[in-house]
């Protein structure tokens, strides 16, 4: 197995260099780089550029208006992207329910969501975890009852992840109460302005309501945004699952975060010395560089596997969980690294023309160190990942 990169390969990184050098925004990567929100407004703007070099939906098939890149073409993107602060590409109908419908949708439910999803005309998020059914997912209540041409849907989704600004949310229900849990599910498709559909911020410990909760209140679903078979559900949430584990691992963002702790750390302190000097900081930073080095290596050889016809497993868990990790790793040596600067500021404090104390580098230090708190438990939490790794690996 060659793990290195080919001539096409590297011309295919500088042409994704070079694009990003032409149509990033400064204003914009320094935006990312520095922690603020671009809000729904930015990520369009950053969506429509993409599309229109067609490069938004890279990982999907030409038949259905994507770039159709391989594994390789699409980790070099996701790490020049990275490495150039731009804005994250939306997840939810790109990556995540995108899949879904080319593999188990109607032809119909294709010919209408997908161009949607490209155009930007709709923007979905997920409706999975549920109070008590985060990690155990197949314990979920949301009910779905069927009425004629209707399923009427009364129940609670939380974490609902920019959800303040979808017009449409995929979802599981239990369409089955008497099946077993993972019998009885099914994946509906529902349309947020629909009567009965209530949206909640939740307020993070950075001061932003990325995610929320969202009620149903006997809302009326037409039968045919059912996706695939009623109570199949299942299959399809452990589909969309393992696009989104693997994406979890973020390789290319933990190898930003690791050249953005080096640069601090070869600052000098009050004490005239940079911190790189330190014995015990030098020390973890190898170790993390270390350990990246060897996920990045693991990473390349599941890519290659992909690119030969492939599908990611039980290999998606592990990068899950180790990426996650690697990625709370640096969130924690960089908080070590300004000090008493990652100190969390309330949000009303820094709004207008306040700013946070301290260097620019400093101010997205908080806010992510405890944002990405979240990323060992979304997407199955780590404990549940490892676990799958030993049923697979050592047939527990």
């Amino acid at each position: 197995m060659d793990l290195n990169y080919s001539d096409e390969e590297q011309a295919f990184r500088a042409e994704v260099r070079a694009f990003l050098a032409e149509n990033l925004p400064a204003e914009v990567s320094d935006k990312v780089r520095r922690g603020i929100s671009l809000g729904k407004e930015g990520h369009e703007k950053w969506h429509a550029t993409l599309n229109a070099r067609g490069w938004l939906a890279y990982n999907w098939p030409r038949e259905f208006g994507g770039a159709e890149w391989n594994a390789v073409q699409r980790h070099i993107f996701e790490e020049e992207c990275a490495a150039a602060y731009a804005p994250r590409i939306v997840p939810f109908g790109l990556s995540m329910l995108a899949p879904v419908l080319q593999k188990f949708g109607t032809k119909e439910q294709q010919n209408h969501y997908l161009p949607r999803i490209l155009s930007g005309e709709d923007w979905w998020c997920q409706g999975y975890s549920e109070p008590g059914a985060g990690s155990d997912l197949a314990s979920l209540k949301t009910r779905a009852v069927r009425d004629g041409d209707h399923y009427v849907v009364n129940g609670q989704k939380t974490w609902t992840t920019l959800g303040q600004y979808a017009n449409w949310i995929f979802c599981l229900v239990r369409t089955d109460p008497e099946a077993k849990q993972q019998e009885g599910i099914s994946f509906l498709l529902i349309d947020m302005t629909t009567p009965g559909i209530t949206v909640r911020p939740i307020v993070l410990l950075d001061g932003t309501p990325e995610v929320n909760e969202v009620f149903f209140d006997d809302v009326r679903v037409p039968v045919e945004n059912l996706v695939g078979e009623e109570n199949k559900g299942w299959t399809y949430a452990k589909y969309l699952l393992t696009h989104e584990r693997t994406n979890i691992a973020g390789v290319g963002f933990s190898q930003a975060g690791l050249d953005a702790v080096k640069r601090i750390a070869r600052i000098e302190t009050a004490n005239g010395r940079p911190l790189i000097e330190n014995p015990h900081f030098a020390a973890r930073l190898a170790q993390i560089e270390i350990d990246l080095m060897a996920m990045a290596t693991t990473n390349m050889r599941i890519i290659s596997q992909a690119a030969s016809g492939q599908a990611p497993g039980v290999e998606s868990s592990m990068l899950k969980v180790k990426g996650t990790i690697i990625r709370q790793e640096i969130n924690d040596l960089t908080r070590r690294a300004v000090g008493p600067y990652a100190m969390p500021f309330a949000s009303e404090a820094v709004e207008g023309d306040n700013a946070p104390i301290g260097p620019d580098y400093a101010g997205p230090v908080a806010a992510h160190y405890f944002n990405n708190r979240k990323l060992s438990i979304f997407g199955g939490s780590n404990e549940i990942q490892r676990g799958i790794i030993a049923k697979v690996k050592m047939g527990g």
